[in-house]
């Protein structure tokens, strides 16, 4: 009997609500590049992905928060969900105040406030994210 083993990769995506508008960025490389996804990414070794996703988060956009701010979405691990091969990633959110600003960086090569309710086509199963974290009262 032969055994097979699968490389699954680790992530974690952040939801930030600011009012009715939710934070994308552009993303600069492929898969998806040019399109519009949650800020997040890779969970490097010997960290949790809430110090990941509170990390990627401040690469990607410049928004600082504190992981503790962050609530848990879900996880995420359809198989198909990138074309790069198995991802599983754990989605959190965060509302920051009305005021807060975000910039590119990082692997962003923009930002954006769209609206929270229709986000429009966003990049892997990211729409599917934000939609599950606008329906969570401790988000709004």
């Amino acid at each position: 009997m032969s055994e097979t083993f699968e490389t699954i990769r680790y992530t974690a995506d952040v939801v930030v609500i600011r009012g009715e508008e939710v934070l994308v960025i552009e993303r600069g490389w492929p898969p998806h590049q040019g399109k519009l996804a949650l800020p997040g990414g890779h969970v490097d070794p010997g960290e949790t992905s809430l110090a990941a996703a509170a990390r990627e988060l401040l690469e990607e956009t410049g928004v600082c928060i504190n992981a503790d701010a962050l609530t848990l979405v879900g996880v995420y691990d359809r198989t198909d969900r990138d074309p790069r091969g198995r991802y599983v990633s754990v989605a959190y959110a965060v509302t920051v105040p009305e005021d807060t600003v975000a910039r590119a960086g990082d692997d962003a090569t923009a930002v954006r406030w769209v609206p929270l309710a229709q986000p429009g086509e966003l990049a892997f199963d990211h729409g599917e994210i934000v939609h599950a974290a606008s329906r969570r009262p401790l988000v709004r």
